[in-house]
């Protein structure tokens, strides 16, 4: 095998991100994701809680407060995610730095939304900035949805004072981490009949608006929000919310476009950060109907401004997950039918990544890893006579590695030799004469990048490939049985 040639991984026109683990579910690890998709996502976001100064801390709320009377999600002196264990006193060792790591080694760029305590001083701030340094060019949403009223930091503080601690925040990000983009998650515009209408309470986050790399809002096609506290019944009072999909896809071109003016005429890219149809509300056999229309909007308006959308989520103990947590073990996943309309969304041409082939190279070969969206790796050009019977790739060097072939995506760990590579061919055969390239991207081992490697190894990580890899692609069985 002496042929390799460039390979470059960039955007795609509208990004898919995941969501990983809430105070709905716990989190997947990346092998079980990858297998299950087929291909990775450009960031996955987890959901993490900082609160050092309580004395519940550091233990998760609803595990602290477990005997207390709860009527909403939101009613625990904190919110109830998963507590940030970094921090002064803390340590990188546990969560969610482990998860982060397992995000960057599988390929994929991290989306932390931290809720905080907006009281917290600066070297509070300054040490979690210094933590995220080494996770590449990740995204941070601070205290998100803070137009409204049930999280923590919109009951303990008023709306100028969460907006005034987020421009704190972003700053001393952007000093120690200018890598990582900031996320606003703020409101939307309310009124779609008058003309230039605000955002909700768009004088208190003004700054917060000009601050931020990255808009957001959540925003669902449907929702149950009073789960798990009700059943959602077709008389229920205060239960859920649906919203059509035109009049919601107009909700966030107006809001876009107004920030876009309290921004001095600068669009930022706007993502919805927790986005799908509530299949309590729909129905599970339903559920995937309204996100197929929104699809299609989406393409057919192909918006500049619209940066992507996040699933939310993967599992879920309610019906907005991919799967659904077996509530007899919280380890295992029950696929929904909207797992196959996922599936096809993700092989939608206007979604997946672009994979740029260029001019040939020869071994050791430097492969470059920016991120999600910005790669440079190398292939294998193969020739398949037909669909292979065997399709094995070994490598001799303890590399971690990305691969990709026939539009599926393998992870091979570090110690990990040889990578079957069949099921690229199981949903998707080839005809005879098919010519394909075997991509290979290297992300950081460890899930960090390395202060070693150079003036820019907060944003690019490099590993050499010295060897080159040995394929098996046999076309018949070993023997039939008789």
């Amino acid at each position: 095998m002496g042929e390799f040639v460039k390979v470059s991984l960039n955007p795609a026109r509208c990004g898919l991100d995941l969501g990983d683990g809430s105070e709905r579910a716990e989190y997947v690890n990346q092998d079980y994701i990858l297998t299950t998709l087929g291909r990775p996502h450009r960031n996955i976001g987890i959901m993490y809680t900082y609160y050092p100064k309580d004395k519940e801390w550091p233990e998760r709320i609803s595990v602290a407060c477990k005997d207390m009377e709860i009527n909403f999600q939101w009613d625990y002196p904190y919110d109830d995610y998963f507590p940030y264990r970094g921090g002064i006193d803390g340590d990188t060792s546990g969560q969610p730095f482990e998860q982060m790591r397992d995000i960057r080694r599988h390929g994929q760029d991290v989306a932390l939304t931290l809720t905080i305590d907006c009281s917290l001083p600066e070297e509070y701030l300054r040490q979690i900035a210094k933590e995220l340094k080494t996770f590449g060019r990740m995204r941070l949403r601070i205290n998100h949805e803070c137009a409204g009223d049930w999280f923590t930091h919109n009951q303990r503080f008023s709306y100028q004072e969460v907006a005034d601690f987020f421009v704190k925040f972003a700053k001393i990000v952007k000093e120690e981490a200018p890598h990582i983009s900031i996320v606003f998650c703020g409101g939307c515009v309310t009124d779609l009949e008058k003309e230039d209408a605000p955002v909700q309470f768009e004088e208190e986050f003004r700054k917060a608006i000009e601050m931020a790399d990255v808009w957001s809002n959540d925003c669902y096609l449907a929702l149950h929000y009073r789960w798990p506290f009700d059943v959602c019944e077709k008389d229920s009072q205060d239960s859920f919310a649906m919203t059509p999909v035109n009049p919601f896809f107009d909700r966030l071109d107006k809001t876009s476009k107004r920030m876009t003016k309290i921004n001095h005429g600068i669009c930022r890219p706007f993502v919805i950060s927790e986005f799908n149809t509530d299949g309590d509300v729909t129905g599970p056999m339903r559920q995937g109907e309204s996100i197929k229309r929104f699809i299609e909007k989406l393409k057919q308006e192909d918006s500049e401004w619209f940066d992507g959308f996040s699933m939310y989520q993967f599992r879920d103990r309610g019906r907005l997950g991919l799967e659904i947590e077996d509530p007899n073990n919280n380890t295992v996943g029950m696929p929904q039918p909207i797992l196959k309309d996922y599936k096809e969304i993700l092989k939608d041409p206007f979604f997946l990544p672009e994979l740029k082939e260029g001019e040939n190279v020869s071994l050791p070969a430097v492969l470059r890893w920016g991120g999600a969206e910005d790669a440079e790796g190398i292939a294998i050009p193969l020739t398949f006579d037909q669909t292979p019977e065997f399709c094995e790739i070994t490598f001799e060097e303890d590399l971690n590695l990305m691969l990709e072939i026939n539009g599926r995506w393998f992870y091979k760990a570090p110690k990990t030799k040889t990578i079957d590579l069949m099921p690229a061919f199981f949903e998707t055969p080839v005809e005879p004469d098919t010519k394909l390239t075997l991509k290979i991207f290297a992300p950081p081992a460890s899930g960090e990048n390395d202060p070693s490697q150079g003036e820019d190894w907060a944003t690019n990580y490099y590993t050499t490939m010295k060897k080159a890899p040995q394929l098996r692609i046999r076309y018949e069985s070993v023997k039939d049985v008789g």
